[in-house]
């Protein structure tokens, strides 16, 4: 198993630079980062950054979306980086949430995504497409390599995610969600004439090493929040006797308006109805432990990467503890 580190662009940049090079020496392969440019600073400028202090990680979005910026320019900054630092980034990708819902606008839809899943893919290759109507090429773009992981929940994005993408995002820790949502990614993969094998698996979720699990499911329970954000629009769609599992549907039933100005931040309060055995299976808590036996289980499922919400008031602590205990013992 792989392992990833997911920040926040909070300033200073330096920080996050800091954060990353730390990261690296600590045997995380990925250098993840949200991306809401409104909330946080732009992440693309500091991918720069990071890419320069670093040697070995690979560096992007989870995630980016087709609608905040033209598809044609996130291609050319992924080729851009790519050709200065030797195809060390990655795009994770998905509708939507905050970096749009934040401006007054909403997700995008599935048809959109997957258009702009080729076009992306195919500018940062260097390969000629088919984009407004036109022939488009990127000419300065030498051997360029860029892998598309989508992020997904919902049934219909999952097959698109099988049908369409190198890797897949699952954003929990939950062995029950994540076993149907590989297993969709998948069976998908497979009716399309795809290898399944060939889509790396990454999990996503907060991790914090110690032994106060009840402060840490504090710390952590804004995660449980930013999932139901995603889970509200399937409940919409499929109800709640539609084809997602309840372990990922039932806890939304208290939830009421989410407040972006909290969006990924402890003690956020539209996060109140968030219950404890969501934190715990969503979440990765209590000691080094703990953490090993859960992804341990994740890698029997399929997980490939285990990427870490870097998010609460011990960070480095949990970083050294995966670089001491968890990731040998995952390797």
């Amino acid at each position: 198993m792989e392992f990833g580190v997911v920040l926040q662009t909070n300033p200073p940049a330096s920080g996050v630079v800091s954060m990353m090079q730390k990261a690296e020496d600590a045997g995380f392969s990925y250098g993840w980062t949200w991306d809401s440019h409104v909330l946080w600073q732009e992440p693309f400028v500091i991918y720069s950054r990071i890419l320069a202090a670093t040697s070995t990680l690979t560096v992007g979005p989870m995630v980016t979306n087709p609608g905040t910026r033209d598809w044609s320019v996130i291609a050319s900054l992924f080729a851009t980086l790519n050709d200065m630092y030797g195809n060390r980034t990655v795009c994770g990708i998905g509708r939507g949430d905050s970096a749009r819902r934040v401006i007054g606008k909403p997700p995008m839809s599935l048809a959109t995504l997957s258009d702009a899943m080729t076009v992306i893919k195919g500018l940062a290759e260097g390969r000629s497409i088919e984009f407004n109507g036109q022939s488009l090429r990127i000419p300065w773009v030498r051997d360029g390599k860029l892998e598309i992981w989508m992020a997904a929940y919902g049934p219909r994005a999952l097959r698109l995610t099988g049908e369409q993408a190198d890797g897949f995002i699952l954003q929990t820790a939950d062995p029950d969600i994540a076993r149907w949502t590989i297993g969709a990614v998948r069976a998908a993969a497979e009716a399309a004439g795809r290898d399944p094998g060939s889509i790396t698996m990454c999990v996503a979720a907060p991790a914090y090493v110690g032994d106060d699990v009840a402060h840490q499911r504090e710390q952590l329970r804004w995660f449980g929040g930013m999932v139901g954000n995603h889970v509200a629009d399937l409940v919409a769609r499929y109800g709640t006797e539609g084809p997602v599992p309840r372990a990922l549907t039932d806890y939304i039933k208290g939830r009421q308006e989410y407040d972006y100005a909290h969006h990924g931040k402890a003690g956020n309060p539209s996060t109140d109805f968030v219950p404890d055995d969501i934190v715990d299976r969503f979440c990765l808590l209590g000691p080094a432990a703990a953490h090993i036996e859960r992804l341990r289980e994740l890698a029997q499922i399929g997980a490939d990467q285990f990427a870490v919400y870097l998010m609460h008031d011990d960070e480095e602590a949990t970083l050294e503890a995966y670089a001491r205990d968890i990731i040998p013992a995952l390797r």
